[in-house]
Parts: structure tokens; sequence; C-alpha cells
């Protein structure tokens, strides 16, 4: 059971395919263009995006770093990360709220040294550069390109979401399990397929079908575990 529960915490690929786009549509429009290589059709250097904590920007960036020539950064990210590399295409700049001081020089450096080699940055941040609270300079450029914001899912599509997910695998999910879920659990969709992952070990390792007790009992445990 307690690897069970320290599976929740476990990282696992992000995908572009596996992020749930909900009202998302342009972005991912290009986002899935930039993955196959088409970035010229794209026809913009700078993307940035902006959301509430796990709405799913870092998803994004994660998902995008498997393009070849791509570099991810995050906000601690060593200054060696921040150096311009003529063989990079791509650069992926995660939680521009959260860089420090000397960071935020870095990025912007980067940033003009990116515009004038016409190479591409994809930033992302909690809140939309206007009010980022970072370097004028840095703020001003965060600015330039395409914006958009990340729009979380409604209660709705999660459960639609996560019911299509349950039904790929086989599993039989009893009524009012999803709705409680997501209202008793954390909120993002990457929490929430985990916790159904969990759900689908409990129910064979206890040989119980998943109900809303079952569920109940996986809960209670995982505050036990957290509590440790």
């Amino acid at each position: 059971m307690r690897q069970l529960l320290l599976d929740l915490g476990t990282d696992k690929p992000q995908t572009l395919e596996s992020f749930v786009v909900g009202t998302n549509i342009e972005l991912m429009q290009r986002l899935r263009m930039l993955a196959t290589g088409a970035s010229t059709v794209l026809n913009e250097n700078f993307i940035y995006v902006w959301g509430k904590p796990g709405a799913g920007k870092s998803h994004l960036l994660h998902a995008l770093s498997t393009v070849p020539a791509t570099r991810y950064m995050a906000a601690d990210a060593d200054e060696e990360a921040f150096l311009f590399n003529p063989g990079v295409n791509l650069y992926l700049l995660d939680d521009c709220d959260k860089l420090s001081e000397e960071a935020q020089i870095a990025a912007f450096a980067l940033f003009n040294q990116v515009r004038e080699n016409n190479g591409m940055m994809i930033a992302a941040g909690a809140v939309a550069p206007a009010i980022l609270a970072v370097r004028e300079d840095l703020r001003t450029r965060l600015g330039w390109g395409l914006i958009y914001q990340i729009h979380e899912l409604t209660d709705e599509q999660k459960i639609a979401a996560l019911s299509h997910a349950a039904v790929a695998r086989g599993l039989t999910l009893s009524s009012g399990v999803l709705p409680y879920l997501i209202t008793h659990f954390k909120r993002d969709m990457r929490s929430l397929s985990a916790m159904l992952d969990a759900l689908d070990h409990y129910s064979l390792e206890t040989k119980r079908p998943i109900t809303l007790p079952l569920l109940r009992d996986l809960l209670q445990l995982e505050k036990k575990f957290k509590a440790q």
C-alpha cells in the first residue's frame, strides 16, 4: 500500500496527447504544429502562456521538450541553461513569475539573442505578462508575441475526461465516484488521473469494485500517508 501511495507522486511522461484540450483549441493547434517541426507555419517567434497552478502550463512545456533542438528551462535552472546555443531552435521558459533577479537578467539577454537569430521561445507564468512581477524590460519582451491564457476545465469537462480514460482502461466506476473525487482531492487533471490509476490498483489489490466507499478509504489512506 505504501508503494501505491508513493506512485501518486510519480512523474509520468507528459505529452500533448495526454493534455485535455477543453477550450484551448487554438493554442494546442499551434503547439502541435511546433511538435511536428512546422515552425515556419507559425510565423511567430514568441508565445507566452499563462494560467492558474495546475492548469497545465508545465505539462505543455515538458511535452514540447522532446522536440529535437529544444531546451526546457525551469525558473531555478543554473546560469548555463540561459546561455544562447545556435544548435537550439526552441527555448521553453517555465514559471516566469518565479525567476530570481539574476535569472531575469539572463532571460532578458537570451530573449534578445533568440530574436536576433530568428529562434523561438515559449514562456509560461501564473499571470499575464502585463502584471508579471519581473523587470520592466523582460515584462515588455514577454508581451511581444502571442499570448494565450490556459483555461481550466470545468468540473463537467474533468468528469467527462476521467470517464473517457476509465472506459479506455476497461474500468467500471460506480455513480458518484468522479464527482466526489474532483471535490475532495487536488483539482488538476494530472493529480486526478494519478488518483484514477491508484483506484484501479487499489481495487485489484483489495478485490473490491471502484465505489464511493473504496474511494473514501483510499483518500483517507492518502491523508495518513502524507501526515507521516
